[in-house]
């Protein structure tokens, strides 16, 4: 693929349509700064005419049975699958994933999503009994309608599997705005529903900001449920926008996870959370960027993440290998440049990294990986989302302590715990304020939601749950039960 891709099309009513009206956006690559293909931008009318064709298409695939529904998610993995490698290239040019990565790990986080829907499916009952003392009273979950859903450019197949298999799962029909900063990924996966046979207007894509397609697909009144993954401030917007017309709103907002290190930790445990810091450039909402550890192995852990710092090699989204890529844009690399700033001048100690570009680099969105220590918890590092590459280092004496640190925090999404101790591992964890936590490296099983507490907000992605998260119950007495 050379010169500029031109993607002003969106996706309506099962064809490629022209914008209403030019409005021109370039897509930057960010590891070279340059344009790499030009997007459209929609305004009302296209979101209008998107709506118009998500909610003609409601009826019929509401109805549908769900072995039909099953039948056309599974012809999407397949498919999805065949066109990994377009969908990493997609990925690595539009937000800087390294060529690896992006094929292994974002690629991949879409193909075991819709994998475990497929499963989680087979056995959803769409009907069930409220209990044995109620035979005659039944539980239905059915469709919300017509769902907007609005993805992040961080983890573009991560978060849009998430949200468009759930719907079509659930019969809902939907408008996808994808992040206009990385809009390339999901374009393909338009590609791939429109081969896969979906009925027309069952899925829609539309490109746009938040504040134009973001904000009309949030009132329009048309619109039955929004599902948005992104920045608290925009969640709080969405919230405020989608008030009027009283539909359903769910969120998956940012996050300041901390990582209990207790003295007792397993030896790989500093390594394992500097490096998951570290991991997509910093940026993930689920990111252990407070590490707190037990003061007794505290000089030792803060010397270990200063050694993996320095270790973590950055370079350009287009080289094969293990390093991390640039972040997505110059005007995040310019916030996290003032943060790491602000680090400074409020008295944290940089030990790795700090501002500037890497060395020898002197194009790209690239930042140093940097860890600060002697971190207080009213400083700006330790409280506000950096989303980048910035670990920040902080001591305790108790458990109680740690726990206080932990939740001293209005972010609630993963947390994190290191210990030998499996009784202390889990009381830790039942007090810790967030929506998952994740404790000595094991991840959470297939199938678990994701979805957090507080300014986090209050989604429950993946899964049962992520199946009913884009359904209403409905109770129902007097069942014929004959």
């Amino acid at each position: 693929m050379t010169g500029l891709l031109d993607k002003r099309k969106f996706y309506i009513d099962g064809a490629w349509v022209d914008p209403a009206r030019a409005n021109d956006l370039e897509v930057i690559d960010p590891s070279t700064e340059e344009a790499v293909a030009v997007i459209s931008l929609g305004d009302q009318a296209d979101t209008d005419r998107a709506v118009a064709a998500a909610k003609a298409a409601f009826p019929a695939w509401s109805r549908t049975e769900p072995a039909e529904r099953l039948a056309h998610v599974q012809k999407i993995l397949d498919i999805y699958q065949r066109r990994a490698e377009e969908m990493a290239w997609a990925i690595s040019h539009e937000m800087g994933a390294p060529q690896d990565m992006s094929l292994d790990d974002q690629v991949a986080a879409g193909s075991y999503h819709i994998q475990n829907f497929i499963t989680a499916f087979k056995d959803f009952q769409f009907i069930r009994p409220l209990g044995s003392h109620a035979p005659a009273s039944m539980i239905a979950w059915e469709p919300v309608g017509v769902v907007g859903l609005i993805t992040p450019w961080n983890w573009p197949m991560n978060q849009v599997t998430l949200k468009v298999i759930p719907a079509l799962l659930a019969g809902d029909t939907c408008v996808l705005k994808p992040s206009e900063i990385a809009p390339l990924s999901s374009m393909l996966f338009a590609e791939i529903l429109d081969e896969a046979g979906l009925p027309k207007g069952v899925f829609n894509l539309v490109n746009g900001d938040g504040p134009g397609v973001g904000t009309q697909l949030s009132t329009h009144r048309d619109v039955d449920m929004i599902s948005f993954t992104g920045s608290t401030r925009a969640g709080i917007a969405i919230t405020k926008a989608a008030a009027d017309t009283l539909k359903k709103v769910v969120l998956e907002l940012g996050g300041k996870g901390a990582n209990i290190v207790f003295a007792d930790a397993d030896d790989k445990a500093v390594v394992r959370g500097a490096r998951h810091c570290f991991y997509n450039s910093g940026q993930s909402c689920n990111a252990p960027t407070r590490m707190l550890v037990e003061r007794s192995v505290y000089d030792r852990a803060v010397e270990t993440a200063a050694r993996v710092a320095q270790e973590t090699q950055v370079a350009s989204a287009h080289q094969p290998g293990r390093h991390i890529g640039p972040v997505v844009s110059r005007q995040q690399w310019e916030k996290i440049q003032d943060l790491i700033q602000q680090g400074i001048d409020e008295g944290a100690r940089l030990v790795a990294g700090g501002p500037g570009l890497p060395e020898g680099v002197n194009r790209g969105y690239f930042v140093r990986p940097t860890v600060f220590a002697d971190v207080s918890t009213d400083m700006t590092i330790a409280q506000q989302e950096i989303f980048g590459p910035v670990l920040s280092i902080i001591p305790f004496d108790t458990e109680e302590q740690a726990i206080g640190i932990a939740n001293d925090t209005p972010y609630g999404l993963t947390n994190y715990v290191q210990s030998q101790d499996g009784a202390k591992r889990n009381r830790v964890a039942r007090r810790l304020r967030s929506g998952m936590v994740e404790m000595n490296g094991a991840p959470r099983g297939a199938g678990s939601a994701f979805g957090g507490v507080g300014m986090s907000g209050r989604a429950r992605e993946g899964g049962v749950m992520g199946l009913e998260e884009f359904m209403d119950s409905k109770a129902i007495s007097g069942w014929g039960i004959d």
